[in-house]
C-alpha cells in the first residue's frame, strides 16, 4: 500500500509536470509564444524503495500486541486472583456472619445467666443489710443491758461505800465499847483486889482482934473482980464487921453484875449490828462479784456482736465488690462484644463494598474478553 501510495504520487506529480496549469506555467498571451520550460522535479529519479516508517510502525504494532497480550494474560490472572479473593470473603462473611449469629446466641443464653447471678447477689446483698440490722439491733440492746448493769454496779458500789462507812463507825463504837469493857475489867479486877485486900485486911484485923480479945480474957480471967460480957462484944464487933463485909461484897459484886451485863448486852448489840454489817458486805461483794461477771459476760457478747457485725460487714463489702467488678466485668464484656460487633459490621460492609467492587471489575474483566474474543 505505501508503494501503491508513493507511484500514485508519482504519477501525480508528472501529471502535474505536464499539465499546463496556472500554477506552474503562464499563460501565453495573445499574440506572442512564449519559451517552453521543463519542472526540474521531473529530472530527478523516481523513488519506488519502501517507505522506513513501515517496519517502525509493524514493530510499534507487534509489541503493542505483546503488551496487549501481556496485558491481557494479567487481566486474566488479576480476574482469576480477584474471584479467588471473593471466595475467600465470601467464605470469611459466611464465617462472619455464624460467627455474629452465635454470638447473638451466646448473648442470649449469658443474659439471663448475668441476670440470675446479679439477682443472687442483689438477693445476698439484701440479706447481709438485714443482718446488718438485726445485729445493730441487738448490739444496742447489749449496750442498754450494759448501761444498765453499770448503773447498777455503780448503785452497789455506793451501797458497799455506805456499808463500808458504816462499818468503820460501827467499829469505831465497838472500839470504844472494847475500852469502856477494858477499862471495867480494869475496875473489876481493882474493886477485886481492894475487896480481897478489905478481906484480908478484915481477917488481919479480926486475928487482930481476937488476939487481944483473948490477950484481954487472959487479962480478965487474971481480974475476976470485973462482971464484963467480952465474948458478947466480940461477938457483935465481929457480926457488925462481918455485916459491912457482906454489905460491900454484895454491893460490889451487884455492881460488877450490873455494869458486866450492860456491857455484855452493849457488846451483844454491836455484835450482832457488826455481824449483820459484814453479812451484808458479804452480800454486797458477792453481787459487786456477780455483776462483774455479768459484765464481763455481757462485754464479751458485745465483742462478740461486733466481731459479727465486722466480718458481716467485711462479707457484705466483699460480696458488694465482687458483684460489682463482675457487674463491671459484664459490662465490660458486653461493651466488648457490641464493639466487636461494630467491628465485624464495619469489616462486613468493607468486604461487601470490596466484593461489589470487584463484582464490578469481574464483569468489565468478562465484558473485555467477551469484546476481544469476538
Amino acid at each position: 500500500m505505501s508503494i501503491a501510495t508513493g507511484t500514485n504520487k508519482g504519477i501525480s506529480t508528472v501529471g502535474k509536470g505536464l499539465s499546463f496549469s496556472d500554477e506552474s506555467y503562464p499563460i501565453c498571451p495573445p499574440g506572442g509564444i512564449q519559451n517552453v520550460t521543463v519542472n526540474q522535479i521531473l529530472l530527478h529519479p523516481l523513488k519506488v524503495d519502501i517507505d522506513p516508517n513501515i517496519q517502525r510502525v509493524k514493530t510499534e504494532e507487534r509489541e503493542n500486541m505483546k503488551s496487549l497480550n501481556n496485558k491481557f494474560a494479567c487481566f486474566i490472572d488479576k480476574v482469576r486472583f480477584l474471584e479467588q479473593q471473593n471466595k475467600i470473603l465470601e467464605t470469611k462473611w459466611k464465617f462472619l456472619q455464624e460467627r455474629s449469629k452465635k454470638l447473638a446466641n451466646m448473648k442470649d443464653k449469658i443474659k439471663p445467666l448475668f441476670e440470675v447471678y446479679i439477682s443472687s447477689l442483689q438477693r445476698q446483698l439484701d440479706t447481709t443489710k438485714n443482718e446488718k440490722c438485726r445485729l445493730e439491733g441487738d448490739l444496742k440492746n447489749m449496750q442498754d443491758v450494759v448501761e444498765d448493769f453499770k448503773a447498777k454496779y455503780e448503785e452497789e458500789i455506793n451501797k458497799r461505800a455506805c456499808a463500808e462507812n458504816e462499818f468503820v463507825s460501827l467499829k469505831k463504837d465497838v472500839d470504844v465499847l472494847y475500852m469502856q469493857k477494858t477499862d471495867l475489867d480494869c475496875k473489876q479486877d481493882a474493886l477485886v483486889d481492894e475487896l480481897n485486900f478489905l478481906k484480908t485486911l478484915f481477917d488481919a484485923e479480926l486475928a487482930d482482934m481476937e488476939e487481944r480479945i483473948s490477950n484481954t480474957n487472959v487479962i480478965l480471967t487474971m481480974d475476976n473482980n470485973r462482971d464484963l460480957d467480952l465474948d458478947g462484944v466480940i461477938a457483935e464487933a465481929k457480926a457488925q464487921y462481918e455485916e459491912i463485909a457482906a454489905k460491900s461484897r454484895a454491893e460490889a459484886e451487884a455492881n460488877y453484875a450490873r455494869q458486866y451485863q450492860l456491857l455484855k448486852d452493849t457488846a451483844g448489840l454491836h455484835g450482832d449490828n457488826l455481824r449483820n454489817q459484814r453479812n451484808e458486805i458479804q452480800d454486797l461483794n458477792s453481787m459487786v462479784k456477780r455483776l462483774h461477771g455479768e459484765i464481763d459476760c455481757v462485754k464479751k457478747q458485745i465483742c462478740a456482736l461486733e466481731t459479727a457485725i465486722t466480718d458481716a460487714e467485711q462479707r457484705g463489702d466483699v460480696a458488694l465488690k465482687d458483684a460489682k467488678n463482675k457487674l463491671c466485668e459484664l459490662e465490660a464484656a458486653l461493651q466488648k462484644a457490641k464493639e466487636d460487633l461494630a467491628v465485624q459490621l464495619r469489616d462486613y460492609q468493607e468486604l461487601l463494598n470490596v466484593k461489589m467492587a470487584l463484582d464490578l471489575e469481574i464483569a468489565t474483566y468478562r465484558t473485555l474478553l467477551e469484546g476481544e474474543e469476538s
